[in-house]
């Protein structure tokens, strides 16, 4: 393979990653120079994928054959055949070069493949299952970039990865259910708490609704505090962006506790809310005394 085939590769992954935007920044500038390409591949392919299971009007069967010829396509690269895809060209560079496994990937696919087929989720251990493939692999491929993935480490991202697939679930609770006809809230809990899919369609923010936000939030909120260690425990830059993504949930998780009058409200980030997330990644330790008992490390 020639130097120009993998430059280009590598910059049409940019440039996938480029055109979305996220409230989690990716490939941030925060992050080690030497491995911010790699970040970048891995969220093109994922982006990609995740486009087959939602864009356009494909079929059901569509849809799922698209995942399946990309499954197939892990399968290659881990026999190391060639591709002339440029998402898999930089892909099969990127986890040779830094020792990436690939079932991470595979469960990614996996949770793709579940958007198009599955709709609702009865409870909490169902949603669960869902968010250990398609939200706890990204984390577990940044630990393997930067030789830091440990059993321990690991533990600290999963839940940390959970919490903000949570709150992604949270802001796009009437885009999911209006485009995709999917709720990502358990079945049981609506219940619980009085709530029907009509509040969703509706979008209707009564004192049941709100309930069951708070309830959301909560649960959210304190995995991400379980998992707050990590950016303790990682050194340099990638510690840095750690504390700064916890942080940003934490804002985003502030906004919908402080505006729950309007659920469906989507939060945005702030420069004010910058501000704070950068103060708080850079001088944690020092925030976390003044914060003092039972005060949220999340901005809660």
């Amino acid at each position: 393979m020639t130097s120009n085939i993998l430059a280009d590769a590598y910059a049409h992954c940019a440039t996938i990653a480029s055109n979305h935007y996220e409230n989690f920044p990716v490939a941030s500038r925060l992050l080690p120079a030497r491995i911010r390409p790699a970040v970048t591949v891995i969220y093109a392919f994922a982006r990609r994928a995740d486009d087959f299971a939602d864009e356009g009007d494909l079929s059901r069967e569509q849809r799922l054959a698209r995942l399946d010829e990309y499954r197939h396509r892990l399968q290659q690269l881990q026999r190391g055949e060639s591709f002339d895809d440029p998402i898999f060209v930089a892909l099969q560079d990127v986890i040779t070069h830094h020792h990436l496994p690939v079932e991470p990937l595979h469960r990614l696919l996996q949770a793709f493949a579940q958007d198009v087929e599955k709709t609702r989720y009865a409870d909490f251990g169902e949603l669960m299952d869902y968010c250990r493939c398609s939200a706890n692999p990204i984390g577990e491929l940044l630990l393997h970039l930067n030789d830091a993935a440990s059993e321990r480490n690991i533990g600290y991202s999963n839940a940390i990865c959970t919490a903000l697939q949570l709150i992604n679930f949270l802001q796009d609770m009437h885009q999911d259910y209006q485009e995709n006809n999917r709720i990502y809230i358990p079945r049981d809990e609506m219940q619980r708490f009085g709530v029907s899919e009509q509040h969703i369609a509706s979008r209707k923010t009564d004192f049941a609704m709100q309930g069951l936000m708070r309830q959301q939030i909560e649960r959210a909120r304190r995995l991400l505090e379980s998992g707050a260690p990590l950016g303790l425990l990682l050194s340099g830059r990638f510690g840095l962006e750690i504390r700064l993504v916890i942080a940003g949930g934490g804002r985003i998780l502030k906004h919908l506790h402080d505006n729950s009058q309007a659920a469906f409200a989507r939060p945005r980030l702030t420069p004010r809310d910058k501000l704070a997330m950068l103060a708080q990644a850079a001088l944690p330790r020092m925030l976390g005394r003044r914060r003092g008992p039972g005060k949220s490390g999340c901005g809660i």
